[in-house]
């Protein structure tokens, strides 16, 4: 199956698991495809929208069904709470949409508005509105890297290459990082 085939069959089910789990380069990516017409560009921000939003979910309700607990964990962040809910109660209209794009606080600080006094229906919806907003940015930037390229005198096989390259090159670097905080010694 060639690279093309793969995009068509099984590019909305990537984007979809991608934006569930925060990729941005798998929107970026879509978004290239979708400007070589072998995604829809509407689809590519929908699907990136809902699975991210979706993706959020777990994280908000774990800090409001397990947050007394994690607290009691570490008894650290149990004196800097008070401060903490204040700051969300107070800032939340921006907060909220913000966080998406706060890379390495976005799962943490979902727990913390789950633990804070913000109502749920609030939350989501800003949630929401933040998601729509992050899908389409990340599927512009990808389908205005077509542009770019068809600039720059690409042809298929180059736009492959340069897809299969930075999807590689973001994996690559994710599992590096991952690696490192594990193991931070090395």
């Amino acid at each position: 199956m060639s690279l093309i085939g793969f995009i068509q069959q099984y590019g909305y089910f990537a984007l979809a698991l991608g934006s569930f789990l925060e990729g941005e380069a798998i929107v970026m990516a879509a978004g290239l495809a979708a400007y070589h017409n072998h995604l829809t560009l509407p689809a590519v921000i929908v699907i990136a929208a809902i699975a991210s939003f979706l993706g959020d979910q777990p994280y908000f309700y774990a800090g409001r069904k397990y947050g007394a607990s994690l607290l009691g964990r570490f008894p650290s962040l149990q004196s800097r709470k008070s401060r903490i809910d204040e700051l969300i109660l107070r800032h939340h209209m921006l907060l909220v949409p913000t966080l998406r794009f706060l890379y390495g606080l976005r799962m943490v600080g979902l727990i913390a508005f789950g633990m804070s006094g913000i109502a749920t229906l609030p939350f989501q919806m800003l949630n929401l509105l933040s998601a729509v907003v992050w899908a389409l940015a990340f599927a512009l930037i990808g389908f205005g890297a077509g542009y770019g390229l068809q600039f720059l005198g690409e042809t298929s096989g180059v736009t492959q290459a340069a897809v299969a390259a930075t999807v590689l090159l973001c994996v690559t670097i994710a599992y590096a990082m991952r690696h490192r905080k594990k193991n931070p010694g090395q």
